[in-house]
């Protein structure tokens, strides 16, 4: 126990003499640093507050007006045009008796005023020009008048931003007409509905936009101007936080290693490393350093996107209730909490001050794998209540973790910067083994069900073997915020730590160094019940889902920009075919959008399956002839192109839809139209997982690329399908579906897209030439 006594300060003993005090001296150094740390965190954060508060400006302007209005007034010219003196007639006299000072702090205060109007009218001009975005309507070469002056938001976008700089200047989300988001809902399902079905639904709709369709949308209105953002707090609460049943699967979701590449095969080394990396990425967050070029901006662009979002990327949990759950957040965390074999422990990454270095983070990794402790009594499966049901998880954790031990070993993963897994198992990629894909996708999305806290905002994985994964809680924030981390980790973690030649981390270690502490439980009999039912049913739940995650290197991105197509237009008409081909109907696609353009912006969904798509395929299918398919498919991508403009621009149909829902729950009035539009299953819901190029060097390196990641099936008889662009060259795909459905397969659905893909590329360039058979490793032109 000599690393629990090193965490109080002081100890002391009752004798007959007195009290004997005995004070520590290295914990009062650490108490003394962990201050200074934590002030030098704070003053940064004052400092960058101040630096955003005048963004587009920078506080040095303020000496430069200052400066000028003096200068100006030397010359005997008055620039405030008598404002300064009727400042001076209301100056305090008996705290400035000369007149040249009075002079002098009226003209301060002179020029602080101004500085403050141009600041207001400098983020007033770009919150304008933030608001413009007929640019993405425009075709490549075609630039009205009006986006040229809309040209000038450079001009106004100031210099060297900061993360959070564009944030007071960001737009708030506009609320669409009801009749325009009526309109465009009733032209996404026709082609899911005979005539009866879409007559029926069509006299809902008119019925609904003539009569409580106003009310309610008046309320919204009245919301927007109130809020920030009139979606994303109804969504977090409502689509996450108020759901019942397991994250685990349902809602969590995960990312992957390299495919081809695996920097270390020893485990604590390979957590060193990128351990380190993760922590680097949070110091840049704390001051605001991160490179906005793909976080927080559009790329290739100078279109700033919200960063609300990555405030709660670390030191953020999840705490389950009875009714709702919340997500808590912690301003600073200097430890993590890390599950190995059962035991639970607190791995301090800070000492004296400073990050542990690599090798130092190696060495604490390989302590806690070599400790031959055992777990405590219901210890070993304590991570189930996560997976489980949030209603018994919610009572255990007030009847069981609200005081004592368990309440203190609780708070301390709760608190922690994030979680960390060490599995026993090897798991990834095997080049004789293509199923090696699949158990490595699922045990990254569920592992044994109680080996990964699902309630923490992301869970790292470390396997036997060297390989990791993760996986990230989705109320808090999207896929882009964590993928961007992740991939970051990935490049710092291979690209500039490095190992030696024996596969550790470079550097020396400080053997003095305490030990991880282990948390200690007191598990009754009657919450290792509770522990066992959310077990079963999390156990369950992660073995109904088939998963099959494949790359597609036949052809990628490159190959379908060269025919003028979007890719992403190209792929999602391409799943449009394989489930047609799969289903022989068509069904409503759910593809998520991002409204980060806005402020506190989150998703908004792509109706990808429509009018134009579903034409298409019956023309590719009823074998019509080549011209007039051409002609139907690029109708079709354009339509998609032109559906995800809208939803990224605010002009979606599912948010705002949800919203007015949620406002007629409100006011209890019942609208069967939205009703009918909620009870829509999403049979197809589609994500493309973004891939930050910038970070990797996929010419001479395209083996350093990842499968993307992946999240579970949406509904009982439908398909999740995570894909990602890797570089010019490869696809990769994500399927997910339930297992206990007969209509489904994952690998018979991931052979029909392979097969759609190629289809659609023949339908583009006819003389193709065969495809590849088989995947196998990209050849680097290079060494690292």
């Amino acid at each position: 126990m000599a690393e629990a006594h090193q965490a109080v300060a002081f100890q002391f003993t009752v004798t007959r003499e007195g009290i004997d005090l005995q004070l520590s001296h290295q914990a009062l150094t650490e108490i003394y640093l962990s201050g200074v740390r934590s002030w030098k965190k704070r003053i940064i954060g004052l400092k960058n507050s101040v630096i955003t508060g005048v963004y587009p400006a920078s506080p040095s302007s303020w000496l430069f007006v200052v400066i000028a209005i003096l200068a100006t007034m030397y010359t005997r010219s008055d620039p405030s045009m008598g404002l300064i003196a009727k400042i001076q007639e209301h100056l305090p006299v008996r705290y400035c008796h000369c007149e040249t000072c009075q002079t002098l702090v009226s003209a301060v205060l002179f020029s602080t005023m101004l500085w403050l109007l141009l600041i207001f009218t400098m983020r007033m001009c770009l919150k304008k020009l933030l608001s413009y975005h007929r640019w993405m309507f425009e075709k490549h070469g075609k630039m009205s008048n009006t986006t040229k002056v809309w040209a000038l938001v450079r001009i106004f976008s100031g210099r060297k931003p900061l993360l959070y700089s564009y944030q007071g200047s960001l737009p708030n989300l506009p609320v669409p007409a009801i009749k325009d988001t009526v309109k465009r809902h009733l032209e996404s399902v026709r082609p899911l509905m005979d005539d009866r079905q879409y007559e029926h639904m069509t006299k809902l709709a008119a019925e609904f936009e003539s009569s409580l369709g106003n009310r309610l949308q008046w309320y919204l209105k009245l919301k927007a101007l109130w809020s920030t953002n009139y979606v994303s707090d109804w969504w977090e609460e409502y689509v996450y936080l108020r759901g019942r049943g397991p994250i685990m699967v349902n809602s969590n979701y995960f990312g992957m290693d390299f495919m081809y590449v695996t920097p270390t095969p020893i485990q604590a080394a390979r957590a060193g490393n990128s351990l380190h990396a993760f922590f680097l990425y949070r110091r840049k967050l704390n001051k605001e350093e991160l490179k906005p070029v793909s976080l927080n901006r559009i790329p290739g662009t100078v279109i700033p996107l919200c960063s609300a979002q990555c405030e709660r990327l670390f030191n953020t949990t999840r705490i389950p209730g009875e009714e709702t759950d919340t997500v808590q957040h912690w301003q600073d965390s200097d430890y993590i909490a890390v599950y190995h074999r059962g035991r639970y422990f607190r791995l301090r990454v800070y000492q004296a001050g400073r990050l542990l270095s690599p090798r130092e983070i190696e060495f604490q990794i390989q302590r806690i794998l070599d400790d031959p402790s055992p777990p405590s009594k219901g210890e070993a499966k304590l991570g189930a209540l996560t997976a489980g049901d949030r209603i018994p998880w919610a009572k255990a954790r007030v009847k069981y973790f609200s005081s004592g031990v368990n309440k203190r070993s609780l708070d301390c993963i709760e608190k922690a910067s994030f979680f960390v897994s060490l599995d026993d198992d090897e798991d990834g990629v095997t080049a004789d083994d293509p199923a090696s894909l699949d158990s490595y996708a699922k045990s990254l999305l569920h592992g044994k069900c109680y080996d990964r806290w699902f309630d923490k905002s992301f869970t790292i994985i470390y396997f036997k073997n060297g390989k990791m994964g993760i996986n990230a809680e989705h109320s808090w924030a999207d896929a882009p915020v964590v993928s961007h981390l992740w991939q970051h980790a990935l490049s710092t973690d291979c690209f500039q730590l490095g190992y030696n030649a024996e596969g550790h981390c470079k550097g020396e270690v400080d053997s003095s160094l305490p030990r991880p502490q282990k948390l200690n439980w007191e598990i009754p009999p009657e919450c290792e019940e509770q522990i066992s039912q959310s077990l079963a049913v999390a156990q369950a739940l992660a073995g109904d889902v088939d998963l099959h995650v494949f790359s597609f290197q036949d052809f990628g991105k490159g190959k379908v920009k060269k025919c003028r197509v979007s890719p992403d237009a190209f792929i999602q008409m391409a799943l449009q075919l394989a489930y047609y081909r799969d289903q022989r109907r068509f069904c409503l696609t759910y593809e998520a959008s991002m409204t980060r353009l806005f402020r506190e912006g989150r998703t908004e969904t792509v109706r990808s399956c429509s009018n134009e798509s579903s034409a298409f395929i019956r023309a590719l299918e009823g074998g019509e002839v080549r011209p007039w398919k051409l002609r139907l498919f690029h109708e079709a991508a354009e339509k998609h192109q032109h559906l995800y403009r809208l939803a990224m621009t605010g002009a979606g149909i599912d948010r705002h839809l949800f919203c007015l829902y949620v406002m007629s729950r409100y006011l209890g009035v019942e609208s069967p139209f939205l009703k009918e539009v909620q009870s829509e299953p999403w049979r197809l819901s589609t994500s493309q997982s973004p891939m930050h190029v910038e970070m990797f060097d996929l010419v001479n390196h395209p083996e350093y690329v990842s499968c993307g990641g992946g999240f579970g099936p949406v509904a009982d008889d439908g398909y999740g399908v995570s894909y990602s662009v890797l570089g010019e060259n490869i696809l990769s795909f994500n399927i997910a579906c339930k297992l206990s459905c007969t209509d489904t397969s994952a690998h018979a659905f991931g052979a029909q897209i392979r097969k759609a893909l190629r289809d659609l590329l023949q339908l583009l360039i006819p003389n193709q030439t065969e495809f590849k058979t088989e995947e196998k490793r990209p050849e680097a032109k290079k060494d690292l």
